[in-house]
């Protein structure tokens, strides 16, 4: 495709307010707390953009959009869910608490938040080693799925598009740390919301409004032109793209199971998230962000799984086939197919723009999480070393970059038909909600929470996510350890157990968890292995 000087000159000047956006909160940043928290003073409008486009990335629009095309608008369940879960449940019951015992702790990132609370440095450093070795295959889908865009648009190689979303995202978060996330976060989530809202229009436009639309994609299901391509997603549950899949089916336990409650939950416990809840000054900043962040993300997901699922009647009308066939069978790859295909010039550059800022929005939070783990919570409080402390966040975060990079650049070898970005969040958001979800509950609101259950409930859904995320779930075959270990794909392939590797991870580790909780604290009597004042310092005013 013929790079036009428009496109150049649109993608040159969102580059260059990102940069100067980065040079701003490095001319702002003055102490560790800035560095790391953005001085806990962030407006309620900047903290909800930052946050909506910290949690919507390229993994949703892209990787999510094209999972949208093969199983259709029951992905919706899963914007529901962002909504109420991610939006409302986490701003109201988990932000609030959040924030107060996090300022009184002095508390700057998620494993420091909840080691401070439970008085245990085991916690900081675990927590600090599973986000820096687990985080990075988020990153990569996040990577993958705009270095995807940026190969599909402008047809160049797919490792120059990576190492140009990598090197970019590096510098301003480098410079800038939290208060360079923030202030570039607002900007791009702005820029995101605007555009989604004109692809929506252009697609319904497209198809001749809003009716003859999901007529047109509900018809297209029984026509005889498609029938080999969906022949297998049919005997899997599918029933069409404004169907729900069959109950019990293939597809239903993966869409509901591990898609909707797998993501849908994750959104609690994700260390990037959590940590703006302590950027603001009091609970006020957080209730007036309820209400633009969930309006955030109903355009950013509802509108990446609508226009994911119309794509079909799209390239049907186009080119006879249906989105996954008309873009050579990977689903990653249909929506930068889409705007390629079915948007003019001038659009698809301001849609690029969007998805760069997707990618980049993610990605700064992502880096600068993985190196707070690395600096402080691993290096400066469980090894107990010295340094300056923003220097040593700096490193972690481009050994953070080098890792998720690496692991990017490697999926071009994965099957790429089943949805590679997808995957690999999902899979992130699933051992965050094991390992973290009954600690985070415990730790604001059960005072009384022995020190001992914390710690033991947070290894076992951990050991559990491991176990039937690697060896028992279908998705284990992308990791090649049961391959390796047992030379099998997944430990209950052809037996009669093999309906387990449909249950989705959460399903199993977020009650294992939740179990071996409660027990040990039951076991404990009254003993919570911390003292009365210290917890009077956690729970003061709330």
């Amino acid at each position: 495709m013929q790079i036009s000087f428009y496109t150049i000159a649109v993608v040159l000047v969102f580059l260059f307010v990102n940069v100067f956006l980065g040079w701003l909160g490095f001319k702002h940043t003055r102490t560790s707390q800035d560095y790391l928290l953005a001085g806990r003073g962030t407006h309620p409008v900047i903290m909800a953009l930052s946050y909506g486009s910290t949690f919507i990335s390229t993994s949703a629009i892209v990787g999510f959009g094209g999972l949208a095309a093969n199983m259709g608008l029951g992905l919706l369940w899963l914007t529901f869910l962002n909504i109420l879960v991610g939006i409302f449940i986490a701003f109201i019951f988990f932000g609030k608490r959040t924030r107060r015992m996090g300022h009184t702790l002095d508390a700057h990132t998620f494993p420091e938040f909840l080691s401070r609370r439970f008085d245990s440095p085991f916690i900081q450093g675990f927590i600090g080693l599973v986000i820096f070795i687990g985080m990075p295959l988020y990153a990569a889908s996040v990577i993958k799925g705009g270095a995807n865009f940026v190969q599909s648009y402008f047809g160049i190689p797919y490792n120059v598009s990576l190492l140009f979303f990598v090197s970019i995202v590096a510098i301003y978060v480098w410079m800038g740390g939290m208060k360079g996330v923030m202030y570039t976060d607002a900007f791009q989530g702005g820029i995101m919301f605007i555009s989604m809202i004109a692809l929506l229009i252009a697609a319904y436009a497209l198809l001749g409004g809003v009716g003859q639309a999901h007529r047109s994609l509900t018809d297209l299901y029984a026509n005889p032109a498609i029938q080999e391509d969906i022949a297998k997603s049919v005997k899997g549950g599918f029933q069409g793209w404004t169907s729900m899949p069959k109950a019990g089916s293939p597809m239903w336990w993966s869409l509901i199971s591990t898609i909707v409650m797998g993501v849908g939950i994750g959104v609690l416990t994700q260390p990037q998230l959590v940590v703006r809840y302590m950027t603001v000054k009091s609970n006020r900043e957080l209730n007036r962000a309820v209400f633009s962040g969930g309006i955030f993300i109903f355009a950013m997901t509802g509108v990446a799984f609508v226009v994911g699922a119309l794509s079909n009647a799209l390239f049907f009308r186009e080119t006879g086939k249906i989105a996954i066939s008309a873009n050579g069978g990977v689903s990653d790859l249909i929506i930068p197919g889409f705007i390629r295909t079915f948007i003019p010039e001038w659009f698809g550059a301001i849609f690029l723009i969007c998805m760069l800022a997707a990618a980049m929005s993610t990605l700064s939070s992502q880096f600068h999480t993985m190196g707070t783990a690395a600096g402080r919570d691993l290096f400066e409080k469980s090894f107990k070393g010295k340094g300056n402390t923003i220097l040593i966040t700096r490193f972690g975060i481009l050994v953070a970059i080098v890792i998720s990079t690496l692991i990017a650049w490697a999926t071009t070898g994965l099957p790429q038909a089943e949805g590679v970005i997808a995957k690999f969040t999902t899979i992130f958001f699933e051992m965050t909600t094991a390992s973290f979800l009954p600690l985070y509950v415990g730790a604001l609101y059960f005072r009384n929470m022995p020190k001992a259950a914390a710690v033991g409930g947070m290894l076992s859904g951990f050991g559990t996510w491991f176990a039937w995320s690697f060896f028992i779930h279908a998705n284990s075959s992308y990791f090649l350890l049961c391959k390796l270990f047992f030379g099998v794909d997944n430990l209950v392939a052809g037996t009669s157990a093999a309906w387990m590797s449909k249950i989705g991870t959460t399903l199993v580790a977020l009650p294992v968890a939740v179990l071996v909780t409660v027990v040990l604290s039951l076991s404990s009597g009254r003993k919570t292995g911390i003292s009365d004042a210290h917890l009077d310092k956690c729970f003061e005013g709330l």
